[in-house]
């Protein structure tokens, strides 16, 4: 397969992520039709230059990029494209999905003659506005090598992780730190103003030392002014992946419980009205305690 800026790119979920790599295809020249169960999502797509994609007629497209939900989501617009397909089409899927989801949908798609990559994106919609995701990708090595003009578009780096589901064992893995991480990180700022911190400090103060990285950084500033909008990451996605984790390490017969612990948390907080919310909100759930 070769892919080029004359190829023609389907695009499925214009949510956070979606729309911000969506548009830097876009802008990097490609062909893109915009699809999305709301519809009025890809109105301002559209409006950048996209068209808009009729599900009926994907099969005209060489290449199908997914950014969805979550493995429910997936396997139900997979289902509505399913008779459509046509050989030689290759589905790439940037969604976090289930190891064991990846794998029956690639199995179905391979009844079809389509070739499926899951390649699961970390940096956040940072990452998806300046092109600087990471990307862990699963499947076919040459068919991940002919993607390349696409991933630069969308990334600094791709790394085949080995076959079908390893990318998305690889970004639960991912999201396993970031989202035990960030209840920690609640718990710190708290404590912290509890024991008189100016939490605000805690940012530009820990910078540099072992206890920082990216989502410290993002959310501890957030946290200490509660300030949560715009939504960068949903408590629900966090929630997804982290139970994603704790599924995956059922069936590999691994204890995860620090995992556990945050996942319950998490799951507490989102049941509280908060799933919908910015995961820097976790500090509220945390105060609230």
């Amino acid at each position: 397969m070769i892919v080029d800026r004359h190829s023609k790119i389907a695009f499925l979920g214009m949510g956070l992520m979606g729309s911000r790599m969506a548009t830097r295809l876009i802008q990097a020249g490609f062909d893109v039709a915009v699809w999305n169960r709301t519809a009025t999502a890809c109105d301002e797509l559209i409006d950048s230059g996209a068209s808009s994609l009729e599900l009926a007629h994907i099969g005209q497209y060489p290449v199908i990029l997914s950014c969805l939900a979550d493995d429910h989501a997936v396997a139900s617009v997979y289902a509505q494209i399913e008779p459509y397909l046509q050989a030689q089409q290759v589905m790439v899927d940037f969604s976090s999905l289930s190891v064991k989801q990846t794998q029956i949908l690639a199995q179905q798609a391979a009844q079809k003659q389509v070739v499926w990559i899951d390649s699961p994106v970390s940096g956040g919609t940072a990452g998806a506005e300046l092109g600087t995701l990471v990307i862990f990708a699963g499947g076919d090595a040459q068919t991940i090598q002919d993607l390349t003009l696409i991933y630069n578009v969308l990334s600094q780096r791709v790394t085949r992780m080995g076959e079908t589901g390893t990318g998305q064992a690889t970004k639960i893995c991912n999201q396993l730190i970031v989202a035990a991480n960030s209840t920690l990180i609640a718990e710190a700022v708290a404590l912290a103003g509890l024991a008189g911190v100016d939490t605000r400090l805690l940012a530009p103060a820990l910078a540099g030392g072992f206890a920082d990285s990216k989502p410290f950084q993002i959310l501890a500033p957030r946290m200490a002014s509660h300030s949560f909008e715009p939504v960068q990451w949903k408590v629900q996605t966090l929630s997804k992946d982290l139970n994603n984790a704790i599924q995956l390490a059922t069936e590999c017969e691994l204890q995860i419980p620090v995992a556990q612990q945050a996942l319950n948390q998490l799951q507490a907080h989102q049941a509280n009205g908060f799933a919908e919310k910015d995961l820097a909100t976790i500090i509220q759930h945390v105060e609230a305690e």
